[in-house]
Parts: C-alpha cells; structure tokens; sequence
C-alpha cells in the first residue's frame, strides 16, 4: 500500500486543526487491516516529523505545532481499545521521556508496542524529573526502560539519567530512540553497557521479538 498519500492527508488534517478528519484517516487504515507499526510510522511519525522541521523552519508557530500534536494524542487514545493485549506477560517496562523533554508522542507509540506484545506498561509521560523517575523504578523494578528524546539539546538529560540509572541498576535494559537522536545515537550507545538505540517501531519489534524467543 502507498502511505504517502494517506500521509500528506493526516498533515494537512492536523495543520488545519481538523482532528475528525485526522481520526478519519487513521481509522479507515485500522479497519482496512494495516499494521499498527505501520500506520504510526508511515502516516503518524512522518507527519509529526514534519511538523516539528516546519516549526523548527519558522513556517508554522508554536501555536500550530501544539495544536497538530495534540490532535495527535487524540487520535492515539481513540485507537488505544484496539491494540490493547488482554494477556499479560510477567515482564514490566518504563516508559518516558527525559527531563524537560515536553513531547511524548513518540514515547507513547512505544508504549503502545509494548502494550500489544503483552507488557505491563508504565506509561509516564513528559518531563520526568530524574529523582522521581529513579524513585519510581525503584518502586515497580522494571525489566525494561524505554526512554525518549525528541529534541537534540536534552541529550545531556538523556546521559545523566542513563549515568545515574546504570551506577543504581547496572543490569537494566535501556532503550532510547526519537528525532533528537537521528543523527546522535552511535556515541551514546557505544559509551554504556545495557543501552540500545531503536530507530523506529520495526526495530522495536524485531528487538521484542527476539526478547520473547530468549
């Protein structure tokens, strides 16, 4: 199937502010039987992408970029009843993003991910600040923490939570992934044991289907 025009459509919904039209596409897609990895990274990533190089340009305002997002999570809870996975597995995950980091879209979709193969998902959202993110480890002691950075300048949030987490948990897993480590990745991963890069929800899978067959 050809996304892109499906694509073009959902940004000029949530340019426009039109969120029945953005729900509209994304659920036509559900019913015709598209994957949910598809749909959030063909037509939902790509857009929001594209959204943030048009703020970032100055060709739409903050306003604008709001808007699109929030229509964004909007479309995301209406299409949470249908991923949701009644079976549980005995394995829990983190999800969140770093500090001061106030997008949490892509994290969410990750959640989602997890969600479908059966985790118990902690979703917690933007802005976690470090002490309370360690406290709540602490407390749910997570097999997995799946952390998101969407813009560049936090990656100095991103290394002080992985620093602290690894001296306190030096066996948990960490993955990381978001547009502000497309071009940033590689030197953080190789810098910490127990860290990996996800470019996208594929990777994702992949990785998760290798955790279920270990």
């Amino acid at each position: 199937m050809d996304y892109s025009v499906y694509q073009k459509s959902f940004l000029s919904a949530i340019l426009a502010g039109d969120r029945n039209r953005g729900s509209a596409i994304i659920t036509e897609l559900s019913d015709r039987g598209c994957t949910v990895e598809d749909i959030y990274e063909k037509v939902i990533r790509d857009s929001l992408y594209k959204v943030g190089d048009l703020w970032e340009s100055g060709q739409i305002s903050v306003a604008s970029e709001h808007l699109a997002s929030a229509i964004v999570e909007s479309v995301l809870n209406e299409q949470y009843s249908r991923i949701i996975f009644q079976i549980k597995t005995n394995k829990t995950v983190v999800a969140a993003s770093v500090e001061n980091e106030v997008h949490q879209i892509g994290i969410k979709m990750v959640s989602d991910i997890f969600e479908m193969s059966g985790f118990n998902v902690h979703y917690l959202g933007a802005n976690n600040p470090l002490d309370d993110l360690v406290n709540f480890i602490d407390t749910v002691k997570p097999n997995i923490l799946a952390v998101s950075v969407s813009i560049n300048y936090h990656l100095n949030s991103l290394e002080k939570l992985i620093e602290t987490i690894r001296d306190k948990y030096p066996n948990l897993i960490i993955i990381t992934g978001g547009q502000g480590l497309r071009d940033n990745n590689k030197e953080i991963v190789k810098k910490y044991p127990n860290i990996m890069y996800i470019k996208d929800l594929y990777a994702l899978e992949e990785f998760l289907k290798k955790s279920r067959a270990s």
